[in-house]
């Protein structure tokens, strides 16, 4: 048995943990930081994107080593109607974050193959005997599911497909729904990471979180045929089922989800966006305002964390909402609709959404006109009625929006 002691020990090096630790060694290093991921690499897996107005100048500078790839504007594509927009994209790979975290921090700060057997507010016990007394814990682990809450499910298979020829795409498809829709609302999303290498995933926003990867990945490579890529290699695959969160009741969520007074952040926290289950946004946010607390010991950080989440819950009640609507109103086969009429409004009404900050205006002017799905079931989905809508946790659903 050993024993290591740091001012902050962070559970988990995936996106929201790594970003914290950057933000530390940026604005306090002062503070000894140690990370600490089951995995043998920091990331896993995996590609985050982001829209450039997401995130202020602070969060920009924050995430800029960890930027694999940016454009200027995206395209999107319905059956009938397509459009290309300036909103500069950018995409976060987890080789880069990997990287961008060993230079920032000392080599001791990051400890990876390591297994977390318990924690509490002040102190880490590993799986190997190693004992960590911290001034302070966060809990950046993620969260397989959702205790207490309920909506549906974004889930994905993504691959790198390096071909033989150009692509021909000059900025990334965010959103391609010209494909056969099943299994709820489908679209593919295309990045060209060079002429020859394009990230390519197949995405559903379906009401069940099972995926048949064989099937992914043929839709996928038919999707390459019809746009008459040839596939050289696979260099690259991912898969990922997200949250999207309709309901529920996060005091409940907060306390089964682990130590109550434990801090904690990311998908762990609920700090993703309701119905694009985008985390990235909220993670830099989150990471930028740990380094401004002046008291940082365990239970202080549990009360600003957990106050943090809190308030950002309360602030995602319009897009619960929202979610409500596309799950509940919107026949699976239909909700390509509801996406098609959002992206016809302005454009900086689509970034102010991204970023979790619509207006008033925004939010009226959302709802307003013909509705894209039947007004008599988007009347029933918010008020609670309507089609169920899944649990996205081991306990129960909730299929109203609490008056909290």
């Amino acid at each position: 048995m050993t024993a290591r002691t740091c001012n902050l020990a962070i559970l988990g090096g995936g996106l929201a943990g790594a970003l914290i630790a950057l933000a530390m060694a940026r604005h306090r290093p002062d503070l000894r930081v140690l990370l600490i991921e089951r995995g043998n690499t920091l990331g896993g897996e995996h590609v985050w994107s982001f829209f450039e107005s997401d995130l202020n100048a602070e969060g920009r500078a924050l995430v800029e080593p960890l930027v694999a790839a940016r454009w200027p504007g995206y395209d999107i594509h319905f059956p009938a109607f397509s459009r290309r927009l300036s909103t500069p994209y950018a995409s976060v790979t987890s080789d880069r974050l990997d990287s961008a975290v060993r230079a920032a921090l000392p080599a001791e700060a990051v400890l990876t193959g390591a297994d977390v057997h318990h924690a509490t507010p002040v102190s880490v016990t590993l799986a190997d005997g190693t004992e960590i007394a911290a001034d302070a814990v966060i809990d950046a682990r993620g969260a397989r599911a959702l205790p207490h809450m309920a909506g549906g499910w974004q889930k994905f298979a993504g691959q790198m497909l390096r071909l033989s020829a150009p692509h021909g795409l000059d900025r990334p498809v965010v959103m391609d729904a010209r494909v056969e829709q099943v299994d709820g609302y489908r679209f593919v999303y295309a990045l060209p990471f060079s002429p020859t290498e394009v990230f390519v995933e197949d995405t559903y926003y379906a009401d069940s979180p099972v995926l048949d990867l064989p099937v992914l990945h043929a839709r996928i490579a038919d999707y390459a045929r019809q746009r008459g890529w040839q596939v050289a290699a696979v260099d690259y695959q991912e898969t990922g089922v997200l949250p999207v969160i309709a309901a529920g009741d996060f005091e409940a969520f907060w306390a089964a989800t682990g130590e109550p007074e434990m801090a904690r952040a990311g998908t762990r926290a609920a700090l993703v966006h309701p119905l694009t289950s985008y985390s990235l946004p909220d993670a830099v946010r989150f990471a930028h305002h740990l380094t401004t607390l002046d008291n940082l010991s365990g239970n202080s950080l549990g009360r600003a964390s957990h106050a943090w989440a809190a308030n950002h819950w309360r602030g995602g009640r319009y897009y619960r909402m929202l979610t409500r609507m596309l799950f509940a109103a919107a026949p699976p086969g239909a909700r390509w609709r509801v996406l098609e009429r959002f992206y016809r409004l302005p454009e900086p009404l689509v970034e102010r959404f991204y970023a979790g900050r619509s207006t008033l205006a925004d939010r009226a002017r959302l709802l307003i006109g013909r509705p894209p799905v039947p007004v008599g079931a988007a009347l029933a989905s918010l008020s609670g009625g309507g089609r169920a809508l899944a649990d996205l946790g081991a306990d129960f659903g909730i299929t109203r929006e609490p008056s909290r």
